[in-house]
């Protein structure tokens, strides 16, 4: 047992050895990475759905969300969930994306109501152990 931790010791470093000249950059290079860079924001997005949201839990359900995923992605957007109240007039969907008003255009796109959108912030209580 002492020698297969060894090993496996010594083949982790030797990785990390090897690998880490790959993942160097040119600092010129890696100043344009940042110069091009998206900083993304997490929203939460309220929408109210008069006559319900209904998708089907099928293939078509399926090809909805992948066409809003797709439109989205467009857009830098990425929808990340959705939350449904039990009427299914009102969704909460959580959103990644460079701004607001990049959620209000693909939202357009996709031809889905945007009744409020807040930015938020992660607060995880897990934090706190």
């Amino acid at each position: 047992m002492k020698y297969i931790f060894s090993f496996l010791l010594l083949f982790a470093v030797s990785f990390l050895f090897v690998t880490s000249g790959f993942s160097q950059e040119k600092s010129s290079d890696k100043n344009q990475v940042e110069k091009n860079k998206v900083v993304m924001h997490r929203y939460v997005v309220e929408r109210i759905f008069p006559n319900g949201l209904n998708i089907p839990i099928n293939n078509v359900g399926k090809d909805i969300c992948t066409g809003v995923v797709s439109t989205n992605a467009e857009d830098q957007v990425t929808w990340v969930q959705s939350y449904v109240s039990e009427d299914k007039k009102k969704t909460f969907c959580i959103y990644d994306a460079p701004s607001a008003n990049a959620i209000r255009k693909a939202a357009k796109q996709n031809k889905l109501p945007v009744d409020k959108i807040t930015e938020v912030s992660v607060l995880d209580p897990y934090f706190y152990k």
